[in-house]
Parts: C-alpha cells; structure tokens; sequence
C-alpha cells in the first residue's frame, strides 16, 4: 500500500515540474534593457553650467561701497524714481535708505504737474536736505539742486543756442514768464512771436521753443525769445502754402495795410502778396489810398513768386479781361465767315 502511495504521490508532483518550463523567469532576464537605459538617466551635460555661476566679491564692489559711504546735507545724489503720488517722489540711490523728494521740493516752476511731469524710471539729481526724514529715507530737493547748476547750464545753452522747450507760466506787463532749469525767465512780448504781441495772456499755459538771449546770474536776469523758432516755423509753413499757389491765377484778398509803395493784401494761410502802386490802376494814382482801404476785398492775379514772397496785380485782371474780349469777338467773326473764294481774304482782314 504504502509503495501505492508514493506511486501516485510521484505522479502528482511530476506535473507541476512540469510546469516550471511555462514560469520561466525569463521576463527576469529580461531586464537587461534597464540596464541598457543607465547612460540617459546620466546628468553630465548639465555639470559644466556649475563654473558660470560663480560669483565673486568684486563684482558687488560698486554696490558696497555706495552703501557704506557717509552722506551729508548738501550733497548731490542721483537716484531713479520707482514710486510717485501727488505728495512727492520716492528714489532708489543704490543706498541702503531710499530718497524721499516732497512735490514743493521737486521744481521751482509753477506749471509743474507730478502726476503728468514724472513717469517710474525717470533719473534725476537732487540736493540732500537731511540724511534721515524720520522715516528712514533719505530727504533730497530736486529744486535746490537745479538752482546749484541751473546757471552753468544756462551759459552753455545761450553759447550753444540750444533750443529749450518750455510752458509759459504767466503774462507780466510787456512779456510772459517762463522757467528754464528752474529758473524764472522774462519773455519780452516782441519775442514771443513772429509779430510783435499786444496782449499776452492767451500765451499762458502754451509750450514754446524759446532761445537764451541773456543770463545774468549777479542779477538773478534771465531773457529768453520764441521768436526765432517762431519764425522758422512760420517761414516753413509759408514756403507749403505758397508752393500751393499758381502764378497766372485770380484769388480774392483782402487789404492789409497800405503804404506808399503799395499795399499789403492778405491772401488767407498765412500767405500775404505786395500788391504795388504800379499794378492798382491804369490810371496813374499817387498813393494807394485813392483807390483802396484797409479791410477792403480785392480780387488779384499772381505775378510773381520769388523766394517766398508773393507779387500780385489788379491791373493785369483788366487787361485779362480786354484780351478775352478780343479773342472772343475775333472767334465770332471767324465762325460766320462765308464759305467761298474770298474767305481767306476775308479772313485776314478780319485779323
């Protein structure tokens, strides 16, 4: 019996020997390709970035020592605006305090706005008033600092007649007042403009390009004039309208002022035309005045254009006028000429 047993007993195990071939470990030996993948999980591209890195205590030698160096009242700093409200401007000095500047402190010239006249990152220089505001910040004036070099400036600009934009702040008698670099500057009204200027307030609030004609610091006098930008502004915009101006043609004017030579008529744009004694009348006349007024409307035909300046005639209209006529008759006559052998004779006649 027991020789049964393991009879069968041996027979049961056989085919579960039998089945190892089936889980056969090798999926196992398979892993080898893991293997094979080693080299990507390799980082040594990114190694050599290490050496760009490195830093050294040189490279913030600049910003060290503006940090620790003493500052005192009166000195000059320069500082980029990173905040601004209508109560002032705060700077970054490269400092260890930043720089507080109060908007009565920022410029000396009353047109001045914070909220329109200052942008973040604008750089300027201002006056240390005190190394601590109570706050911690470093308290500076923009305005005593620009009245400190204003007047060097000032010089170089009049010998390099340097053309200085600027707001017309108020009308005075006899002038307007503008500031230049914080400086109050007197515009006299016969240089405010290309013609001499009665009155002067609607100039306030108007931006000009003025010239430096006189600085003065014992005096505290500085004279500035718009006129010379004025009048290349003008003499520009005179040469585009007359270009649009055809000689030979009749436009209508009006009578600008009247001088023995002539007179003066105004031809709209800007455009005025010399109207001379000569080309008024046929008849022979001893001043303008005999045949024309002031404000009166004419019609004139343009002579001539030379170097911007305009010729005009009234007297060339009329013989325009006579000539058409001629032409027109001498057409009429033509057109009923009869049609044989003494045409042409005719015809020469007529001419």
């Amino acid at each position: 019996m027991n020789d049964t047993l393991d009879t069968v007993m041996n027979a049961a195990e056989e085919p579960e020997l039998a089945a190892a071939p089936e889980v056969a470990v090798e999926p196992e030996v398979a892993a080898e390709p893991e293997v094979t993948a080693a080299p990507e999980a390799a980082a040594e591209p990114e190694a050599p970035a290490k050496p760009e890195v490195t830093e050294k205590m040189e490279d913030y030698s600049k910003e060290v020592e503006s940090s620790v160096r003493k500052i005192y009242e009166g000195d000059i700093m320069e500082g980029e605006v990173i905040a601004f409200n209508e109560h002032g401007v705060i700077l970054d000095l490269n400092y260890f305090a930043t720089g507080r500047v109060p908007v009565e402190e920022m410029s000396a010239d009353p047109t001045f706005n914070i909220m329109t006249d200052v942008k973040v990152g604008d750089r300027f220089q201002a006056m240390v008033k005190s190394v601590d505001d109570g706050k911690g910040n470093i308290l500076l004036s923009k305005k005593a600092c620009e009245s400190e070099n204003s007047w060097d400036k000032l010089r170089k600009m009049k010998e390099e007649e340097t053309a200085v934009t600027g707001t017309v702040s108020e009308a005075v008698k006899s002038g307007a007042v503008m500031y230049v670099e914080g400086i109050r500057g007197f515009i006299p009204a016969s240089k405010l403009d290309v013609r001499y200027v009665e009155d002067t307030s609607p100039y306030v609030g108007k931006k000009l390009s003025v010239r430096i004609i006189e600085v003065d610091e014992e005096r505290k006098k500085l004279i500035l004039s718009a006129k010379e930008s004025a009048t290349e502004a003008y003499v520009k915009q005179q040469t585009e309208n007359v270009k649009r101006l055809q000689v030979g043609s009749i436009v209508t004017g009006t009578v600008e002022s009247l001088q023995n030579y002539g007179a003066f008529v105004d031809l709209g744009d800007g455009i005025s035309g010399l109207l001379h004694i000569s080309e008024i009348s046929n008849e022979r006349i001893s001043h303008p005045k005999a045949v024309l007024r002031t404000g009166q409307k004419v019609n004139v035909m343009i002579l001539r254009i030379e170097n911007g300046k305009v010729s005009l005639s009234m007297k060339a209209i009329e013989a325009a006028k006579e000539q058409q006529v001629e032409e027109e008759a001498r057409e009429y006559h033509s057109e009923y000429v009869p049609n044989n052998p003494f045409a042409d004779l005719l015809k020469d006649y007529l001419k």
